[in-house]
């Protein structure tokens, strides 16, 4: 894949004008006024029939399930690497659709995307990958529609990057075959809204050393006695996308909420899979971010005037200028790549995942600063809005895991070390 299909560039021109009537008018409230996201989500996705080809999905995903649970002969699904010769314009174009709303809409309101992206892909995906039959005909197909809003909850406050090894939430059996939960999630995205909550913990096990104890993972519902969920915190950037704290006193989880109703049901690999699925996508954001930040930049270079001429023919602005595309392109290519990796059903390992991840929040972060440095003064002011994209940059280099944790992640990835 070398360039957008002309399908795919009229499906970018459909996304481009539902987020200027729906997205821009809102942004000042998204952002600095608290509006939660989620109806303009479900609009998003009534609009463009995505909650119903989610539904579609689910239900034969599960029907398939509940045929092999009967003990019934199913033909396996038909995947993109059985077919011979190059991958079909079909597959390119469903994958692309997943892609496409993300860089649209970053171009704007990249909290918009977060918000989803934590609730679809990382609730709904891990529910869906690891939960057992029951808990994804409760819980996934709400949240893989919207209906229902997911937070996935593993960062405390002393166990950022050192997710695991630090980690002091606990789940200790209560003797009848349920757990008691306690401990202190942070920076948990959609976590003052989410209607359903995967709660990861590090599983008490007495006689065995802290570090060597399961992680376990648990379905919670909003409301259950003992849990709270804090307001949303006031942030550098990403306004759209509502964190919070998660606080668990005492509360009891039955045997039909740990994750896959088994102690090896979600633990670290899976944990990791979901990071590596997370990083991935982080280069469609960096790409709205970039060509936002390159065509106004672009149109602010050619009008505004300094000692008699624009302040585009001046070499140094040039040079910015032509940095910009460098990392557009370079960051088009990558999405390109992703596109095409789907399409043909396979998925990334880690250490490529990781490096676009790096190479992505690197690039988003040097061209919105260089954006506001061409702007000036102007650059520096909200009604500009590229100070706007240089603030939600900023957190492409820290959540999922920071820069400095996706060069020890690529380069452990790559010797072959967990």
């Amino acid at each position: 894949m070398i360039a957008w299909t002309e399908q795919q560039q009229m499906i970018r021109g459909m996304v481009r004008d539902f987020v200027e009537k729906e997205v821009v008018p809102h942004i000042d409230d998204l952002e600095y006024n608290g509006l939660p996201p989620y109806d303009i989500l479900r609009k998003l996705f009534k609009t463009f029939g995505m909650d119903e080809l989610a539904r579609a999905n689910f239900e034969k995903q599960i029907a398939r399930e509940e045929a092999i649970a009967r003990g019934e002969q199913v033909e396996k699904p038909a995947t993109p690497e059985a077919a011979s010769g190059p991958v079909s314009e079909e597959a390119l174009d469903a994958a692309a659709m997943g892609i496409l709303p993300i860089i649209e809409i970053s171009r704007h309101c990249q909290g918009l995307i977060t918000a989803m992206g934590v609730s679809v892909g990382l609730t709904a995906g891990a529910i869906m990958s690891k939960g057992s039959l029951a808990q994804k005909k409760k819980y996934a197909g709400e949240l893989m529609t919207l209906e229902k809003i997911g937070a996935w909850a593993i960062t405390e406050p002393n166990s950022g990057s050192d997710a695991f090894g630090a980690m002091k939430s606990t789940a200790r059996r209560d003797g009848k075959g349920g757990y008691i939960l306690n401990g202190n999630k942070t920076f948990i995205t959609n976590g003052p809204h989410a209607d359903t909550i995967v709660f990861i913990c590090r599983l008490d096990e007495p006689g065995v050393e802290p570090a060597d104890r399961k992680i376990v993972s648990f379905i919670l519902d909003s409301g259950m006695p003992g849990l709270e969920q804090s307001p949303a915190f006031k942030k550098m950037g990403i306004g759209a996308s509502p964190t919070g704290e998660l606080f668990l006193s005492d509360v009891h989880a039955g045997p039909e909420r740990l994750m896959g109703e088994s102690e090896d049901g979600y633990g670290r690999s899976g944990a990791k899979s979901t990071f590596s699925t997370e990083r991935s996508g982080v280069a469609a954001m960096a790409l709205g971010l970039v060509e936002r930040s390159l065509e106004m930049s672009l149109e602010y270079a050619r009008t505004r005037v300094q000692f008699g001429q624009p302040i585009g023919s001046y070499q140094l602005i040039q040079l910015k200028l032509a940095k910009m595309e460098v990392a557009r392109l370079n960051l088009e290519n990558m999405v390109f790549r992703f596109i095409e990796t789907r399409a043909a059903g396979k998925d990334f390992s880690f250490a490529e995942g990781s490096a676009m991840k790096l190479y992505a929040a690197q690039a988003a972060m040097e061209v919105t600063t260089e954006a506001v440095q061409i702007f000036g003064g102007a650059g520096y002011m909200r009604a500009t809005r590229v100070e706007q994209l240089m603030r939600d940059a900023k957190i492409l280099q820290i959540y999922a895991g920071t820069d400095e944790m996706q060069i020890v992640a690529i380069a452990r990835d790559l010797m072959g070390r967990d």
